[in-house]
């Protein structure tokens, strides 16, 4: 098999690497980081201009990209980078799901999304629903021609920025079903509609998202009425091998630091990195992180399979992704001693970001319990 990016893949990865180097680094993100907003809207439109956004969404729908390699060669990118601007909630998310069950008048989102003129956000999680994306709380009621929303959603990247919020809620159903999920398009002025903000560990901006008789027109439901659980863990399932792919990149960038450290910090009148110990443990450092391309690989080069493929695949990803990940955060903060822990040096930023992609989508011990419930299946 080959593995080769395709000619326009390859252009690109070129294309988006050269404008990251150019516009993206440690004083630039602490600057976003430190912001009202969390993000960039410089930034953001110059990923639009590029066609970045285009390239996560297939031709039917506006773009021209929207396979499994195509979001692997984005998000390794942006992981490569640091970049904190919410592509993976507002495209791949949001963006997605409206793509996959609107109807015309809805998926004219998806161009103004792709043309890097709106914000979207994706609600879904809940305070107790933990990894579970079946278990949905918050609840959906008709009232003549409308619809009414109530309940409470759980760190909502992008929440405050988002023009619009694409929510999930129970039509019918107990809490644990996945029939009977429906999602709406709710916009942010809506009555009853309340966000409250806060900054993420990682970088960018998340909400807690409060529905309170929320009114909504027929025309705000995307699909069928409870119909929406298998778009929502496929959608999900993207959003996962997307994640790896950003945290290969953070990984890469975390490696690349820690070999050009010890290749220039010097005891006993030598490079640190010519010690057998420090070699020892870089080696192992770059074969895991091997290990995690592979991963990904794999991950992205299933997404069209059939469901019990797809998952098990993708939570053997995610695993992998994880226990790699938070060897090489570590290793790397251990082997630059306290120059890691400073903000002003890439190397914090990134270690961050690595461990807590782990807790995304659910986490280590998650996603083995379901590689083994999807292997028996």
């Amino acid at each position: 098999m080959n593995f080769d990016l395709t000619d326009e893949r390859q252009m690109l990865q070129d294309s988006l690497r050269r404008y990251l180097r150019d516009k993206y680094d440690t004083a630039t993100r602490n600057a976003i980081l430190e912001s009202d907003s969390g993000m960039s809207a410089e930034i953001w439109t110059g990923l639009a201009e590029l066609g970045v956004i285009g390239a996560l969404f297939t031709e039917d729908q506006g773009g021209f990209g929207g396979a499994g390699f195509d979001l692997a060669v984005v998000f390794e990118e942006i992981g490569r980078a640091g970049v904190v601007e919410p592509l993976l909630d507002a495209a791949v998310l949001a963006g997605g799901l409206i793509a996959d069950l609107g109807d015309d008048a809805q998926r004219a989102h998806v161009d103004a999304l792709i043309g890097g003129e709106l914000h979207l956000a994706f609600a879904h999680g809940e305070p107790t629903s933990r990894y579970d994306l079946n278990r949905v709380q918050t609840s959906a009621s008709v009232s003549g021609d409308s619809i009414v929303l109530n309940g409470r959603k759980a760190v909502v990247v992008n929440a405050e920025a988002a023009d619009m919020i694409v929510v999930s809620a129970r039509e019918s159903g107990e809490v644990d079903d996945p029939a009977g999920i429906s999602l709406f398009l709710v916009p942010k002025d809506a009555k009853g509609l309340t966000i409250s903000g806060y900054a993420l560990l990682a970088g960018g901006r998340a909400g807690e998202v409060t529905l309170d008789d929320v009114t909504l027109p027929a025309s705000a439901r995307l699909g069928a009425a409870g119909k929406a659980y298998a778009a929502v863990e496929n959608r999900v399932a993207i959003a996962t091998t997307a994640l790896c792919a950003e945290t290969l990149g953070a990984m890469e960038t975390a490696c690349t630091l820690t070999r050009e450290y010890l290749a220039t910090r010097k005891q006993f009148g030598r490079p640190i990195g010519t010690f057998q110990a420090l070699a020892h443990r870089m080696s192992d450092l770059l074969i895991e992180m091997e290990q995690a391309r592979s991963a990904v690989i794999n991950a992205a080069g299933h997404l069209d399979a059939d469901r019990v493929t797809r998952e098990r695949h993708v939570a053997a990803a995610k695993n992998l992704i994880g226990r790699a990940g938070r060897l090489v955060a570590e290793d790397a903060i251990q082997m630059h001693g306290g120059i890691a822990m400073t903000q002003e040096y890439e190397l914090a930023h990134i270690a961050k970001r690595i461990v807590m992609a782990d807790h995304r989508f659910g986490d280590t011990d998650h996603h083995l319990e379901r590689f083994i419930a999807l292997s028996a299946a």
